[in-house]
């Protein structure tokens, strides 16, 4: 979990997403948005997502089934934060059984809503594994290491950063402009910046072993696998 966080915002209030979006970019985040539920799930597991905000009543799939379809089908634990108008315990103990970590009633103060995904945030990293093992390829978060069958990879600190991006979405694809902005912000330094840095990267991590890991979504971007 980073300091600066990829969030995703699923309401279907449309000015209450956009104030919650200006406030949580203006202290640092990075927001996503979704206006259903269906558009929600949906980018949960195609975008690297640190952290969910979830309405409980949303179009086309509720709030509640969205939250318990992630935790059916994700292979990490994805803080998600519930915002409703619904306060009573009923409503609090189904959002919980669902599997969200927090419920935050509206109206709120959006000072609350950021202290809240900071707690949160930090909870979640004392939790997270500190190494992510992705067939022969070990990735140590703490230390900041990779190795391949047992072999250290030499990686420079961009290069790392990108290994650890798909190494936390494997096996789900990384879009090329989830790639660049986690790693350059909104403003890379040129359209080819990304693909310089996955040749590198493929240098290290592929090329001295017998097959891939790396591979190529064509029209999405790029996914970290298991060899065959």
């Amino acid at each position: 979990m980073h300091n600066r966080l990829d969030i995703l915002l699923v309401e279907d209030n449309a000015d209450l997403a956009a104030n919650i979006i200006d406030y949580l970019e203006a202290i640092g985040h990075r927001l996503h948005y979704a206006a259903d539920g269906d558009a929600g799930l949906r980018d949960v597991f195609t975008r690297p997502i640190d952290l969910v905000l979830l309405d409980v009543a949303l179009p086309r799939r509720d709030g509640l089934s969205v939250c318990a379809e992630v935790r059916r089908r994700a292979d990490r634990r994805i803080p998600i934060l519930m915002l409703t108008a619904r306060d009573t315990l009923g409503d609090k103990l189904a959002g919980f059984a669902s599997g969200a970590d927090d419920y935050l009633v509206k109206p709120f103060a959006l000072a609350e809503l950021a202290a809240r995904i900071g707690a949160l945030a930090h909870r979640t990293t004392l939790q997270e594994p500190y190494r992510l093992v992705i067939g022969p390829l070990a990735v140590d978060r703490q230390a900041r290491l990779a190795t391949r069958d047992g072999r250290l990879l030499h990686l420079s600190p961009r290069l790392w950063d990108l290994l650890l991006l798909l190494a936390e979405m494997s096996p789900n694809p990384v879009a090329r402009i989830d790639a660049t902005r986690r790693l350059w912000g909104d403003e890379p330094p040129s359209s080819d910046v990304l693909r310089a840095h996955i040749h590198l990267l493929r240098q290290i991590v592929d090329k001295p072993f017998a097959a891939p890991m790396i591979e190529t979504v064509h029209g999405v971007g790029f996914r970290l696998v298991v060899p065959a």
